[in-house]
Parts: structure tokens; C-alpha cells; sequence
């Protein structure tokens, strides 16, 4: 099933490009994340986060159903064939690039930008927040707007 922003029409969206096999930031980012949905209480239902792959060899649907779940039971993990998701991440300010690496699972990891951007109901872009910003000053943030 394909999403589009039009899935989310009238809901703030948090969203973050990353991988599963990634080390360090983005399990904190969707930690932090997960952090934030708690944090919001009753706001949460206006909130939806999603987490789109940006290595969609090794994401498959099956492997993002185990993954992302560790982290919040709502936010939706989205992967495509690699044509989508490199359509999908020309239409936001970031880059990923695969890169060889011996001792990574499959011989490779993934460089990517590690931004956490935020969407308005009409699905346009409000802000972004880079890695290690806390749960807490998101929060913060979101509240005002939302």
C-alpha cells in the first residue's frame, strides 16, 4: 500500500529517515520520539510519527514491523523500492548514501542527515529539529504549535 501526506491530511506529522541496522541515532532519535508521544498525553492522537527507510535492501516491511514497534506501537515504518524512496526523499532537505563497510551487517551502513522534521495538518513543512535535540524541548515546541 503506498501512503501519502494526503493519509495524514489533518494530523501533524514527525518524520524521520533512517535505517534499522543504524547503531546509534536512530534508535535515540526514535526514542526521543516515542518520548515526545507520551509526553503529548491527549494531544498524541493529533500527532502521527513515521519513520521512512532510507535502505530499503535490508527494511523490508517484515523487517520495519519487528523494528519499529520497539520503539511506539504509532509510529508507522514506511519502505519502498528504492526508486520510491529515493522519489520520496527528493521532496525533503535530506541525503543518505550507502557506504561499504566490512564490519556492518551485509558489508555496509548507511550516511544520512539526521534531522527530525515536523509537518503542519496541511502537510507542510514547519520545522526540524537536528539529532540529539531532547524529547523534552521538542516537546516543548510541538505544544505551542499544537
Amino acid at each position: 500500500m503506498v501512503r501519502t501526506e494526503e493519509d495524514f491530511s489533518g494530523r501533524w506529522m514527525l518524520v524521520f529517515f533512517g535505517f534499522s541496522n543504524c547503531p546509534d541515532v536512530c534508535p535515540t532519535t526514535l526514542s526521543e520520539v516515542a518520548a515526545v508521544m507520551d509526553g503529548l498525553g491527549d494531544n498524541a492522537a493529533r500527532v502521527q510519527p513515521i519513520f521512512i527507510t532510507i535502505d530499503p535492501e535490508r527494511d523490508t516491511p517484515m523487517a520495519l514491523a519487528e523494528f519499529v514497534p520497539l520503539f511506539d506501537a504509532n509510529i508507522i515504518g514506511l519502505t519502498g523500492t528504492p526508486e520510491q524512496i529515493a522519489a520520496t526523499s527528493e521532496t525533503f532537505p535530506i541525503f543518505f548514501e550507502r557506504i561499504e563497510e566490512a564490519t556492518a551487517p551485509d558489508g555496509y551502513t548507511m550516511g544520512h542527515t539526521s534531522h527530525l522534521f515536523l509537518f503542519d495538518p496541511e502537510a507542510g513543512f514547519a520545522d526540524s529539529w537536528p539529532y540529539g535535540t531532547s524529547a523534552e524541548e521538542i516537546l516543548a515546541d510541538l505544544e505551542e504549535r499544537i
